[in-house]
C-alpha cells in the first residue's frame, strides 16, 4: 500500500522545562524564549507547529512570531464565537498576509466549563451547530463574499462588495485550512462537513484507524475526503535503551500525587472506585493507590506507545494528549510508518526541553522518513 508522505509538526506553548508538570520541573519563560523556540522549528524543518490553548493567545503568538521564521505554519487554536467571525477573518487575513500564507487554524469547540469563562453558554450538540455556522460565515467573509449572512446563530449585514475582508482592495485566493476534532456523533458529524485536516489524541495504530474511516465514512456522505493527524509525545534516542532510560527518569522525578492528579483527567469516576476490565488498567491504578508510579514497562500499550506522565495528562485509563513514541530512531520511525499505514499523515509531537528534543528528533528521526514539509528540509549531518 502506497501512503502520502507525513507531516511533521512541533509544539510552540509555554511552559517549558525538563518536566514541566511539576514545578520544580518547569522553567520560567518569555517572549525571547518562545521566539527561540519558533526559530527552532523553523530552522530545523518542521511543517509547523501547534500553538495550543492556554495563558497566551494563540493568534497574538502567531502573529508575533510570524516575522521570525520564514517557513513554518502556526496551527493556532480557536473557539469559535470568542470573536465574531468577520473580526477573525480580518485577523486571519492580516496574519496570512504577512506570514506568507502559514496560518492555519484548530478548531476548538471546548465544552461547557471552559466557554462559560469566557460567557459562552451552549449544550454539547449546540456548540457543533453553533460552530458549523461560525465557521461557514467566516470562510464566506475571509474569501470576499459580499453578501449578508443570516443563520440561525450568526448574522452578518452585507460588505458593500467583492474584495475581502471587509475591504475592496483586500483579495483572499484560497480559504485557511481547518484542522480539529470531535468524537461524539454530534462531533464527528460536524467535523466530516467542515474539516480539512481530522485530529485525534493517540491510540494504537489499529484503533486509531478504525476511527478515521469511521470519520471518512462520514465525510463521503458530504461528498468530502479528509486529512488525518494524531498528537504525540516523543522520546527518540539512538538507542532504545536510552530511551526507555529516559522515560523512567520522567517517571522517577513524578511525584505520586502529581501523577493522581494528572490521571483524574481522563478517569470516569473517582480513582479509589474506578475499575477496569483490562488487568494492566488495574495494576496500573492499584500502584498509584498504594503510593506509587508504575513500572515503566507496564505503561507500553503497544510497541513503543506509552502512557507515562507528561504535561497533557497521564494516561493511565487509555491512550490521550499525553501519550508518547518512545524508542530509538528505527523503532521509532517504524511505529510513524505504521500509523502512516492506518491513515495518519500529520503528526504533532513535543518532548521537552522543547528545543533541545526537536534537535534529537530533526537529526535522528528526520532522515528515516518520507517527509513533505512543502519545501527542502535542511540536513543536520555534517557529510551531507
Amino acid at each position: 500500500m502506497t501512503v502520502p508522505p507525513a507531516q511533521l509538526l512541533w509544539y510552540l506553548t509555554a511552559p517549558d522545562g525538563p518536566y514541566p508538570w511539576e514545578e520544580r520541573g518547569r522553567w520560567a519563560t518569555g517572549f525571547d524564549h518562545l521566539r527561540h523556540v519558533a526559530e527552532t522549528i523553523d530552522r530545523l524543518g518542521y511543517y509547523g507547529a501547534l500553538l495550543g490553548t492556554g495563558r497566551d493567545d494563540g493568534l497574538t503568538v502567531a502573529a508575533a512570531m510570524a516575522g521570525a521564521t520564514r517557513r513554518m505554519r502556526f496551527l493556532t487554536a480557536v473557539y469559535p464565537g470568542l470573536t465574531s467571525p468577520a473580526k477573525l477573518a480580518q485577523i486571519a487575513h492580516t496574519i496570512d498576509r504577512f506570514s506568507g500564507g502559514r496560518l492555519l487554524f484548530n478548531v476548538v469547540n471546548g465544552n461547557d466549563a471552559t466557554l462559560a469563562q469566557y460567557g459562552l453558554h451552549l449544550g454539547h450538540d449546540e456548540r457543533y451547530d453553533f460552530s458549523a455556522e461560525y465557521w461557514d460565515a467566516f470562510q464566506r467573509v475571509y474569501l470576499g463574499e459580499p453578501e449578508p449572512y443570516e443563520g440561525r446563530h450568526v448574522r452578518l449585514a452585507g460588505r458593500g462588495g467583492p474584495g475581502g475582508p471587509l475591504s475592496p482592495w483586500g483579495t483572499a485566493v484560497r480559504p485557511t485550512p481547518l484542522w480539529g476534532a470531535g468524537t461524539s456523533p454530534a462531533g464527528v458529524a460536524h467535523s466530516a462537513g467542515l474539516l480539512d485536516v481530522y485530529l485525534s489524541f493517540a491510540d494504537t495504530p489499529q484503533r486509531l484507524g478504525e476511527k478515521f474511516r469511521r470519520v471518512g465514512a462520514e465525510a463521503a456522505k458530504h461528498g468530502r475526503t479528509l486529512r488525518y493527524g494524531t498528537r504525540l509525545q516523543i522520546i527518540v534516542r539512538e538507542t532504545e535503551e536510552e530511551a526507555w532510560e529516559h522515560a523512567a527518569s520522567l517517571l522517577r522525578a513524578t511525584s505520586v500525587e502529581t501523577a493522581l492528579e494528572l490521571a483524574k483527567w481522563n478517569l470516569p469516576e473517582p480513582i479509589e472506585t474506578y475499575r477496569s476490565q483490562d488487568p494492566q488498567v488495574n495494576r496500573r491504578l492499584e500502584a498509584l493507590r498504594s503510593g506509587r508510579l508504575p513500572d515503566v514497562r507496564d505503561l507500553e500499550i503497544h510497541p513503543n506507545v506509552w502512557t507515562g506522565p507528561s504535561l497533557f495528562g497521564f494516561d493511565v485509563v487509555s491512550p490521550s494528549s499525553g501519550t508518547y513514541l518512545v524508542g530509538s530512531a528505527e523503532n521509532v520511525a517504524a511505529r510513524i510508518r505504521e500509523y502512516q499505514e492506518h491513515g495518519v499523515q500529520s503528526f504533532i509531537l513535543s518532548g521537552f526541553p522543547l528545543i533541545a528534543e526537536a534537535h534529537r528528533v530533526a537529526d535522528l528521526l528526520f532522515p528515516l522518513l518520507d517527509l513533505d514539509h512543502g519545501f527542502e528540509i535542511p540536513s543536520l549531518r555534517a557529510d551531507a
